[in-house]
């Protein structure tokens, strides 16, 4: 028992470090990417013009209809067929980014289609042009409307993030894996792994409320 409980012990400075090290920068990295598709992804298809809408239909649909772990294994896997290969890390960046990117530009777009039509109208009496108006007038008003749901992708992107120890990603799971194979107490550092998982939804969660609560000052009822 004091074997197990020192192994436990002895391991969550690796784990943390595989947290610091791997986990957190793959998914402030791949939440970033993610938010720059989701936007442009998001004006794509609110666009009128059939060429933009339906590409970006079209994307969203395959990313929301197929599984995350599916997507990781084309990028890291299947691509080197075609001549491409990329490293573990930039693959995972680069297929959580695109997962993201299809999940949160359905929050942008609907987040956009809240603000109220006369504010558009209005940016437009003063002579603000669709650029000026989207980036001074509606972004604003609709990233408050989207914080919500975009933290929640984000906090489910820190759990998704494990799934990046299928392709070699070396992040917290990864760590526990290592660590769990030569001792088998895979009980035990599994179960660590997700008590940190744990606590780092939990701050970030509370951030979140933080955040909502801050936004909400500045509604006007």
């Amino acid at each position: 028992m004091s074997d197990r409980l020192d192994l436990i012990l002895s391991s969550v400075g690796p784990l943390l470090s595989g947290a610091v090290l791997g986990t957190i920068p793959l998914t402030l990295l791949s939440f970033a990417g993610g938010l720059v598709i989701a936007l442009v992804v998001a004006l794509m298809r609110l666009s009128h013009r059939r060429v933009l809408a339906l590409p970006a239909r079209a994307y969203v649909s395959v990313v929301r209809g197929t599984p995350l772990l599916v997507q990781l294994f084309i990028i890291f896997y299947a691509l080197p067929s075609l001549g491409l290969v990329i490293n573990p890390f930039p693959s995972a960046v680069i297929a959580f980014s695109l997962n993201v990117g299809g999940y949160a530009s359905e929050a942008i777009r609907a987040a956009i289609l809240s603000v109220p039509r006369g504010q558009w109208e209005a940016a437009q009496t003063v002579g603000m042009g669709y650029g000026l108006t989207m980036r001074r007038v509606v972004l604003p008003q609709a990233l408050r409307v989207a914080v919500p749901t975009l933290s929640n992708t984000f906090i489910s992107l820190v759990k998704d993030t494990s799934l990046a120890s299928t392709i070699l990603v070396t992040e917290m799971l990864r760590k526990a894996q290592e660590i769990a194979a030569p001792t088998y107490a895979f009980l035990e550092l599994y179960s660590l792994a997700a008590v940190i998982y744990w606590l780092i939804c939990l701050v970030l969660s509370a951030g979140q409320t933080r955040l909502e609560k801050h936004l909400s000052r500045y509604v006007t009822v």
